[in-house]
């Protein structure tokens, strides 16, 4: 009678009710429709052909479905990981002219620098020392270019861009959530029905990820590797262990740091450019709608986790889909997804009026593009900007103490 018994409570603590099970499918849908087309772009930026790229997409869906699994289960708590969408837009605006090995030794540095802040505790620290209006600002620079795209594609694909915008401004108000999906289907139909759909390039097949040798250089791992490391951390990680804690799961952060950092170190050679915290998609899983029982909603991430498997198998379709789709389908679907984190990082950059400057400088010489010395603009913009912070804080510092004194 005590088997029976054990058996059935432990038959009802793994059971799925069926939106359990959609709110990790819709938490799959929704980051890869947001952002598997800056990942496209970016392999692509780094000179990676279809092959390379359907094997990139194969190893990120291995690596996120087996750390959300492992996470989940061990925690029993919703630990969703996903790839930095961020990252992935400062890799495809930093690698042009980088090749594939240069690119795989940036993922290996900014990962092994992930690694090693989870090891030494220095995770929390590491956010103090950038103020976050800088970092804020140097990932609005990196973004804008996907932002502009969104809009400026419309010049020589008015119904496939404005069809896109109009619907997901709809969705937008009506259901925000789905906002991206709403905008990924209209595309998709539109693109189909005008005929710029390449269906000789869709196929089925699973691709095994190619290792790739990684290069190191300096101008590489300065000038990307450093960026790409901070903006994971600042955009990725730290509002995923925020959006948890919200949610009112308090997990020790270096713990995780190492166990993603470390997978993601592991599979870098195969295109894992990043396995992190994930916020946006993990707040699905972590929602009332995924289960009313809070202790039971890691249930949904470990279903996210299988999905994420599954995507991971289908990475060769994936890729042959994106490849079979117009090139403005993926800048306007990618800028769209991206609106709300530019608009989050300006805000945050220019809330602080005695920052305000150093922010916006870091934000034009990032978005400026310029490469000095091989560096690339957003470290310089970091640069630029770390410098203009301490000497306006230096001369604000004095009147403020005098004023103080006179007091």
């Amino acid at each position: 009678m005590d088997v029976i018994t054990h058996s059935g409570a432990l038959m009802r603590q793994f059971s799925l009710p069926l939106p359990t099970v959609l709110a990790g499918f819709v938490a799959v849908l929704v980051g890869y429709a947001s952002s598997a087309a800056i990942i496209w772009q970016a392999a692509a930026a780094a000179g990676a052909n279809i092959a390379q790229i359907a094997g990139w997409m194969t190893a990120l869906g291995i690596g996120m479905g087996v750390s959300t699994l492992a996470l989940s289960l061990w925690y029993r708590a919703p630990v969703l990981t996903a790839w930095s969408t961020p990252g992935a837009a400062l890799l495809a605006t930093s690698l042009q002219g980088s090749t594939l090995n240069e690119a795989v030794g940036v993922f290996l540095f900014a990962n092994l620098l992930i690694v090693l802040c989870g090891v030494t505790g220095l995770f929390a620290r590491l956010m103090k020392i950038i103020p976050p209006s800088l970092a804020a600002a140097m990932l609005a620079g990196i973004l804008l270019r996907f932002g502009l795209q969104a809009f400026s594609a419309m010049e020589d694909h008015f119904w496939l861009c404005g069809s896109m915008l109009a619907v997901w401004l709809a969705a937008k108000a009506l259901m925000p959530r789905y906002a991206i999906v709403a905008a990924l289907l209209a595309g998709l139909a539109v693109s189909w029905l005008g005929g710029e759909v390449d269906s000789a390039a869709l196929h089925f097949s699973v691709a095994a990820p190619a290792f790739t040798a990684p290069e190191f250089t300096f101008a590489s791992l300065t000038g990307i590797g450093l960026p790409f490391f901070l903006v994971t951390m600042a955009s990725q990680n730290a509002p995923g262990l925020a959006t948890m804690q919200a949610a009112g799961y308090r997990l020790p952060a270096s713990p995780l740091m190492v166990i993603t950092g470390g997978l993601a170190l592991l599979l870098s050679p195969f295109g894992v450019f990043s396995i992190c915290i994930a916020a946006i998609t993990a707040a699905i899983c972590q929602s009332p709608d995924a289960h009313p029982d809070v202790h039971r909603r890691w249930l949904a991430a470990a279903a996210a986790g299988v999905f994420y498997l599954l995507a991971g198998l289908c990475g060769a379709s994936i890729t042959s889909l994106l490849a079979a789709l117009p090139l403005p389908w993926i800048q306007t679907l990618a800028g769209l997804a991206l609106l709300g984190t530019i608009s989050g990082s300006l805000h945050q950059a220019l809330v602080r009026e005695n920052e305000r400057d150093a922010a916006i400088i870091t934000f034009l010489v990032t978005a400026s593009g310029v490469t000095l010395l091989g560096v690339g603009s957003a470290f310089w913009g970091l640069m630029a900007g770390g410098i203009s912070y301490a000497v306006l804080a230096t001369t604000r510092r004095g009147p403020a103490l005098k004023q103080e004194k006179q007091v």
